[in-house]
């Protein structure tokens, strides 16, 4: 598997503490599948496999996550997987240490698994646009966009300035409501490809 320089720098840029899950992560993933392609969609590594997403790992301030694009659909013997709300993906929940990943020979084959999944055709992704009705306690990439396929795209296209004002937002939410709605918002306004602040650049 090819390293893609953009992915070593979210690892480099990510809190000490989630540094040594993400290579861990990286180096299982490269083992399952070495013909796996990096990339970084959304502001996060995601992995690919004859273009079609397969996993991703992202970082926050105080947990990791991994998940599976056709999680859903995914055969879960272990049980090893949290449905994320009502999309198609799959995650391992909060990941704070090595130790709270499931043993590298099972997520080897789970990973494989999920390869299988993806060639055989299935596309339980996100079938609709829908409000997030998810409990989102922190703002994590994969969760949120999830059920926004059209606009994470948009906002993947934004620049760096423009993602964080977004986000700031978001965290600055005092409560669950303001933060879902304050989503909702974001959601509306890149599907018109607007930036968070689009009201004051109109002005300049």
């Amino acid at each position: 598997m090819e390293k893609n320089p953009k992915v070593d720098a979210f690892i480099l840029n990510a809190a000490s503490f989630a540094q040594p899950i993400l290579n861990h992560l990286r180096e299982i993933i490269e083992v399952a599948e070495p013909e796996m392609e990096e990339t970084i969609k959304w502001s996060f590594p995601n992995y690919t496999y004859k273009g079609q997403i397969i996993c991703s790992f992202s970082a926050f301030k105080q947990h990791c996550s991994f998940g599976f694009w056709l999680g859903a659909s995914l055969e879960d013997p272990v049980g090893i997987l949290n449905k994320v709300g009502d999309t198609g993906m799959g995650q391992l929940g909060k990941i704070k240490s090595i130790e709270d990943l499931p043993d590298t020979e099972i997520l080897i084959k789970y990973i494989r698994a999920a390869i299988l999944l993806s060639e055989s055709g299935s596309t339980k992704t996100i079938a609709r646009e829908k409000k997030a009705t998810v409990d989102l306690k922190s703002c994590d990439l994969p969760e949120i966009f999830s059920s926004y396929p059209k606009q994470a795209e948009k906002f993947d296209a934004l620049s760096p300035s423009h993602r964080k004002e977004y986000f700031a937002w978001i965290n600055e939410a005092k409560t669950e409501a303001t933060r879902i709605k304050r989503i909702e918002t974001m959601m509306e306004w890149l599907l018109e490809g607007k930036s968070r602040n689009w009201k004051y650049e109109q002005k300049k």
